[in-house]
C-alpha cells in the first residue's frame, strides 16, 4: 500500500512552521532558537545584539537569526550574495517568530517541560545519534551552540509538541461512515504492490568514531560473521539487529518495512532484489549481500509476488485509514491553531522594517570576507540559505515519538 503513503497526513507540527519535536543539533537539523550566549558570529558590519523582531514584548537578536541562518547555510554562508543572505535571515527570521508565539502559548497552557525531561530527551537523541560525544561537541561548536541554548531549544520544541498534542487531543475519532468515504474516494491508494517485508542487520566499515566496533573491510567482514554464526545457532535476528546493527532500523529490531518492487531495486543491486523476489527463496530465509558500502544481513520476512487491492476488512486497513483521518484533522487543528495564535500577537518585524525602509541598502548584509556582489554569478547553482523550510530551520521537526519505520529503510542506491 506504498501509494496510501501519499494520502496519510503524519502530524508535523512544524510543516507549516508549528513544532513538534526535539530533533537536535546532533541529527543536523537543529537551528538555534535561543537568546545570545557567546562571542558574536554576525554577518559584517551587524550588531549581533541588535533587535530582528519582538514577540509580546520579548525579543529575538539578530544573534539568533544569524546562528540559524549558518546552520542552515551548512557554512557556505559567504558564498550568499547580500539579497540572497537578505532573504535567509528574514525567512528564518518568520519561523523564529512562529516558534516564540507557540512557546509563549505553550507557557500560558502549562506544557513546559521539566528539566528532567529536557535531560532525557537530549540523551536519548545523543544516543540515536550515534556519534561520539566529541563529534557532537564539535557540531554544537561550529553551530555556535552551547549546552545551555541546546537545553532552551528542546525545552521548546517539547513544550509546542506538548501543546499541540493537548489541542488535538480534543478530536475524535471518526465514524464509520467516515472511514467507508474515504477508503471509497481513494481506492487506488489502496493496494499493496509486489514486494517484500525486510528486517536488517547492517554492518558498516567505515569508521563513525567512538565505540564503532567495525572500522574497516576486515573487522567489519569478521563482525558480520559472528553475527551470521550466532543466527545459524538460533539466536533472535530481531534481538542481535538490536545489539549489533549500525543503522537506524536498530530501534525497530532490524525491521525495514514493507519495500514494494522497485524500491527494492532502488535500494539493492537488481541481482539481490531479484533474488529476494525469487519465490524459490523461502519465508524467512536469512541472506547476506553488500550494497551501499555496507553488508547487510537480511531476513526475508514476507513476499507479494503481485499486486493486490485490499479491502476494509484486510489486516490493518481500517486502522490505517482512521490514523490517516485522525492525523488530517490533527493536522489541519493544529495550524488552524497556530494561526489565530500568530493573529492575537503582537508581532514587531524590524528586520522586515529596515529592508522596506532601506531598499537600496543591502551591501551590510553580506558575511565578512565575501566575495564581491560581481563574483556572485559563479554561486548561482548553489542552494541559497533562503530556501530554508519551516522543518529546517528551528529546534524541532519531528514528533519525538514518530519513529516511524519508513525512516530506517535503507538509502537508494547511488
Amino acid at each position: 500500500m506504498d501509494k496510501l503513503k501519499g494520502v496519510r497526513a503524519i502530524v508535523q507540527i512544524y510543516k507549516k512552521g508549528i513544532v513538534a519535536g526535539a530533533a537536535l543539533v546532533f541529527t543536523a537539523v537543529l537551528m538555534a532558537a535561543c537568546g545570545p550566549t557567546g562571542p558574536a558570529n554576525s554577518a559584517g558590519g551587524v550588531d549581533p545584539n541588535e533587535t530582528a523582531a519582538k514577540v509580546n514584548g520579548k525579543t529575538i537578536t539578530m544573534q539568533e537569526v544569524d546562528r540559524a541562518v549558518k546552520q542552515q547555510a551548512q557554512g557556505q554562508e559567504s558564498k550568499l550574495s547580500p539579497l540572497e543572505l537578505a532573504g535567509a535571515r528574514l525567512q528564518v527570521l518568520e519561523t523564529l517568530i512562529q516558534q516564540e508565539v507557540m512557546f509563549q502559548k505553550a507557557e500560558k497552557e502549562a506544557t513546559v517541560p521539566t528539566d528532567e525531561e529536557i535531560t532525557a530527551e537530549i540523551n536519548k537523541q545523543k544516543t540515536q545519534s550515534g556519534k561520539s560525544a566529541d563529534q557532537i561537541e564539535k557540531e554544537m561548536k561550529d553551530q555556535g551552540m552551547t549546552e545551555a541554548t541546546l537545553r532552551d531549544s528542546v525545552k521548546k520544541a517539547i513544550a509546542i509538541q506538548k501543546l499541540v498534542e493537548k489541542v488535538t487531543g480534543k478530536i475524535e475519532p471518526p465514524k464509520d461512515s467516515e472511514i467507508e468515504a474515504f477508503y471509497n474516494g481513494n481506492k487506488e491508494a489502496f493496494v499493496k504492490k509486489k514486494g517484500v517485508k525486510l528486517a536488517a542487520i547492517v554492518i558498516d566499515p567505515a569508521n563513525a568514531g567512538e565505540g564503532d566496533q567495525t572500522t574497516d573491510e576486515v573487522s567489519s567482514v569478521a563482525k558480520a560473521k559472528e553475527i551470521a554464526d550466532k543466527i545459524n545457532g538460533g539466536q533472535d535476528f530481531a534481538a542481535l539487529a538490536r545489539e549489533y546493527s549500525e543503522d537506524q532500523s536498530k530501534f525497530q529490531g532490524g525491521d525495514l518495512g514493507y519495500l514494494a518492487e522497485d524500491d527494492l531495486k532502488q535500494a539493492f543491486p537488481e541481482e539481490v532484489a531479484a533474488g529476494l523476489m525469487n519465490s524459490q527463496l523461502p519465508i524467512g530465509k536469512v541472506v547476506s549481500v553488500r550494497a551501499q558500502g555496507k553488508l547487510f544481513i537480511l531476513k526475508l520476512q514476507e513476499r507479494s509476488d503481485k499486486d493486490e487491492a485490499v479491502t476494509l476488512e484486510s489486516p490493518g486497513v481500517r486502522q490505517q485509514v482512521v490514523e490517516s483521518l485522525g492525523n488530517n484533522r490533527k493536522q489541519l487543528l493544529a495550524a488552524s491553531y497556530q494561526a489565530v495564535a500568530m493573529n492575537e500577537a503582537k508581532i514587531e518585524n524590524f528586520l522586515a522594517k529596515k529592508v522596506v525602509d532601506n531598499p537600496n541598502e543591502l551591501s551590510g548584509a553580506r558575511p565578512a570576507g565575501a566575495a564581491p556582489a560581481a563574483n556572485t554569478a559563479s554561486n548561482a547553482n548553489a542552494a541559497p540559505a533562503s530556501n530554508a523550510n519551516a522543518s529546517n530551520a528551528n529546534a524541532a521537526a519531528k514528533p519525538v515519538a514518530n519513529a516511524n519505520s519508513n525512516a530506517a529503510k535503507p538509502a537508494a542506491k547511488k
